[in-house]
């Protein structure tokens, strides 16, 4: 008899359907300084990265390869803000600070879906500013507009691709340990941490999946960057070097921002045990470099800030 209590006991623990996110728990005192410091990281991510969508779409002078990968970036950087923020923002003052499954899974595909759309759009980005440098006589015909559309279609439809698998595989998971997240968001180390069922399966399809993309999209930003120095090197002319080099720059520093910290989360040693670096790691490539990447293009690009002080001056 208590052994069938023991057992009931055990299954409906099993199928609990919700978690408690407390990562920043441990600073109660600090509630207020870290609600305000992430809500205007929020506010300045959405106004930059819409804002930069809304400057590429209407003004017809960057109606170009590099700009209409740059504006859905910052409409996947949008997206992730979106999917993560609010509920952090929330359980800061939340009692309970709980997240259905279901939301669970809906955060981590949003996630998911704008990390590895990134990942294609930086790649096609570099290929962009490989021919634009390598191949400038022939840039128009092999960045034609169908091309462009192919592989920023391309971008949208391996990312949402990638989630749909993982969050499908966590399904098969049944989550019987402690409820309590160790994060303020659901993403799937966390997650793998807190079943009953061994997660090896899941390890290894997001290992095959997640790693195939970023060996893919990391080998052609290599590839195309190697190309591209190769170029740079060979100019004779010292204006020419330094704007090919200034054009390359913006995108080369989102590049290794994004890239190192992705690498840095799934891929360092042990990381599925380790959660002591999940949340600083989880703040810059969720938060962070959304919040930066609308300011490293627009800074740094005259044609983008051409394009504003166009706008300002017609208002």
């Amino acid at each position: 008899m208590s052994t069938e209590k023991v057992d009931m006991t055990e299954d409906n623990h099993s199928l609990t359907t919700e978690f408690i996110l407390i990562g920043f728990t441990n600073h109660p005192e600090l509630k207020t300084l870290l609600f305000l410091v992430f809500f205007t990281i929020y506010l300045i991510t959405m106004v930059g990265n819409l804002g930069l969508v809304a400057l590429i779409v209407t003004e017809h002078r960057l109606h170009t390869p590099m700009y209409i990968f740059l504006g859905n970036l910052a409409l996947m950087d949008s997206c992730c803000s979106c999917a993560i923020t609010p509920k952090m923002l929330e359980n800061l003052f939340s009692k309970d600070r709980m997240i259905s499954l279901y939301e669970c899974m809906a955060q981590f595909y949003c996630l998911c879906l704008a990390e590895t759309t990134d990942c294609f759009l930086l790649a096609a980005m570099a290929y962009d500013r490989y021919v634009a440098i390598c191949k400038p006589l022939q840039y128009h015909t092999m960045m034609s507009k169908k091309l462009c559309i192919q592989m920023t279609t391309g971008a949208y439809i391996a990312g949402n691709i990638h989630p749909t698998i993982q969050v499908g595989l966590l399904f098969r998971l049944t989550f019987c340990k402690s409820h309590q997240i160790n994060h303020f968001l659901c993403d799937v180390l966390p997650l793998y941490r807190h079943s009953c069922v061994d997660p090896y399966i899941n390890e290894l399809m997001i290992f095959i999946f997640a790693g195939s993309v970023l060996v893919f999209t990391i080998t052609t930003v290599i590839i195309s960057y190697l190309f591209i120095l190769f170029t740079i090197f060979k100019m004779k002319s010292k204006e020419g070097k330094g704007k090919a080099l200034s054009t390359c720059a913006s995108h080369f520093l989102s590049v290794s921002i994004f890239y190192g910290s992705l690498l840095f989360m799934y891929v360092r040693p042990n990381s599925v045990n380790d959660e002591d670096k999940d949340i600083p790691v989880a703040i810059f490539y969720t938060l962070v470099i959304p919040l930066l990447n609308p300011f490293i293009y627009s800074l740094r690009n005259k044609e983008v800030i051409n394009a504003m002080k166009k706008i300002m001056k017609n208002l």
